[in-house]
C-alpha cells in the first residue's frame, strides 16, 4: 500500500506533520480528515524518499522484535515506572539499530508532551494502524500494561502462524527448485550431447523423442526469448495490479483454488475474528474498529465488503445480520458474533472463533502438507522419468536394428 507524507493543523490550531498509509491520495486525505487532521499538503513517497521508511524497517525490524519490545514496555509500565523511564530503559538496552533509532525518536516526542499512540503514530510503516488505536485506547482507559500485554500476544501469535506458513512451504519450494534445476540441466546440456547418438540415424524416432529434442532446442537457442516473456509476463502483473479491479478479481481467485483457497479462507477469517476482537476488548469504538480491520485483511474481496459493513452498522444495523449477507463468512462466525452481540460479549466470541479458525487453518495446512509432499516427489520422478524413457527408447531400437 503507498505511503503518503503530509503537514496539517489539528483541530486545536497546532502544526502536525508524518506518514500514513491509504490506497489513493483521496484515501489518505479521507483518513487524515477522520483523525481531525487539516492537510496543508500530501505527497506519495518515492522509493528514495521511503529508503528509510517502510522497506526498511520491515526488512530490519521484525515482528519478533516488536513483540518483545511491546512485551518489555508492559512488563516495565506494570511495575508502575512512568512512560518516559520505561522507554528510556528499554531505547538504553536495545543493540545500536533501527529499533533503538525508533525508540529514541519516540522518547523525543514524550519529552515534548506527546502521548505515546502521538509518538508512536509517526513510526507508522512500523507500527500499524491496529497497534496505533489500541495503545491511544489503553491511554484513555489507564490499563496501557494491560493493553500492550495483549499486543503482545497477538503479534506472538501471529509470528507462530507466519513460522507455521513458512516452514510448511520450504520442502515443496526446495522441491520445486531442485526439480526444476535437474529438468533444466539435462534439456540444456545432457540432451544435446545424447542427440548426437540419432544423427546418423535414418530412422523415425518416437515422437516422445521429438517432442524433448524440441523442448532441448528451445532452451538452448531461445532461452532469452523465454527471459523476455517472463520479465513482460511480470511487468504487465505488476501494472494490472495497480489498477483495483484487477486486484479485487485476483484476490476472488485466490479464495477460489482448489485446496490453497480453504486454507486461505480461513487464515483470513482468524487474523479478522482476532484483530476486530482485540480491538473491541481494548476499548476502541466498534466503527473504527471496523476500519482497522478491513484495512488489516489484505485480501480486496473482503475488505471492500467490510467497508459496506461498516456503513449498515453507522446506520444501527448488527454486524452479525450484515456479515450473514456474505459467503465469505461461515456460519460458525455468524452465530459466535450473534451469541455475543445478544450477551453483550463480542469481543470475547471474536477471540474465541478467530482461536478456533487458527486451529483448523493448522489442521488443514498438516493435511495439506501431507498431501503434497508426495504429489511433488510423484511429479518429480514421472519428469526424470518422462526424459529417460525418452532418450531409452530411441537407442533400443537402434539395437533392435543393428541386430
Amino acid at each position: 500500500m503507498p505511503i503518503f507524507r503530509y503537514k496539517g493543523y489539528r483541530q486545536d490550531g497546532k502544526e502536525s506533520s508524518g506518514s500514513i498509509t491509504a490506497d489513493t491520495l483521496r484515501a489518505a486525505r479521507e483518513r487524515l480528515k477522520n483523525d481531525g487532521i487539516l492537510p496543508t499538503g500530501i505527497e506519495e513517497e518515492t522509493a528514495q524518499t521511503s529508503r528509510s521508511g517502510f522497506s526498511s524497517l520491515r526488512r530490519r525490524v521484525g515482528l519478533p522484535e516488536l513483540a518483545l519490545v511491546t512485551r518489555r514496555l508492559a512488563t516495565l509500565l506494570g511495575a508502575s515506572m512512568p512512560l518516559f523511564e520505561a522507554v528510556t530503559t528499554l531505547m538504553e538496552q536495545e543493540r545500536p539499530g533501527e529499533m533503538r533509532s525508533v525508540l529514541s525518536r519516540v522518547k523525543e516526542r514524550l519529552a515534548e508532551g506527546k502521548g505515546l499512540a502521538a509518538a508512536l503514530a509517526e513510526e507508522r510503516p512500523l507500527f500499524s494502524e491496529s497497534y496505533i488505536s489500541m495503545v491511544a485506547a489503553g491511554e484513555a482507559s489507564g490499563a496501557l500494561d494491560t493493553i500492550l500485554e495483549r499486543l503482545a500476544d497477538f503479534l506472538e501469535e501471529q509470528e507462530a502462524i507466519r513460522s507455521k506458513v513458512t516452514t510448511a512451504l520450504a520442502y515443496p519450494l526446495l522441491m520445486a527448485v531442485v526439480g526444476g534445476g535437474v529438468m533444466l540441466f539435462l534439456l540444456a546440456f545432457v540432451i544435446p550431447k545424447i542427440t548426437t547418438v540419432f544423427a546418423d540415424n535414418k530412422a523415425a524416432l518416437p515422437l516422445i523423442t521429438i517432442a524433448l529434442l524440441k523442448v532441448s532446442n528451445i532452451l538452448r537457442q531461445g532461452w532469452w526469448l523465454l527471459l523476455l516473456a517472463a520479465a513482460a509476463v511480470l511487468f504487465a502483473y505488476r501494472r494490472l495490479m495497480k489498477i483495483d479491479r484487477f486486484q479485487l478479481r485476483r484476490d476472488s481467485l485466490l479464495l477460489q483454488a482448489p485446496l490453497f483457497g480453504a486454507l486461505l479462507q480461513k487464515l483470513l477469517l482468524a487474523r479478522f475474528a482476532k484483530i476486530l476482537g482485540l480491538l473491541l476488548s481494548s476499548g476502541v469504538p466498534v466503527i473504527r474498529a471496523m476500519e482497522i480491520t478491513a484495512e488489516a485483511v489484505v485480501n480486496r474481496a473482503y475488505r471492500i465488503f467490510l467497508g459496506e459493513a461498516k456503513i449498515e452498522l453507522i446506520e444501527g444495523g448488527k454486524l452479525s445480520t450484515t456479515l450473514a449477507r456474505s459467503p465469505l463468512f461461515p456460519p460458525l462466525l455468524i452465530h459466535l458474533i450473534g451469541i455475543g452481540e445478544q450477551s453483550g460479549t463480542l469481543d470475547a466470541m471474536l477471540n474465541k472463533a478467530g482461536s478456533a479458525f487458527e486451529r483448523e487453518f493448522d489442521t488443514a495446512t498438516t493435511r495439506f502438507m501431507a498431501l503434497l509432499e508426495p504429489i511433488m516427489v510423484l511429479a518429480m520422478g514421472l519428469a526424470v522419468g518422462f526424459v529417460v524413457v525418452a532418450v531409452l527408447l530411441p537407442i533400443f531400437e537402434l539395437n533392435q536394428l543393428v541386430k
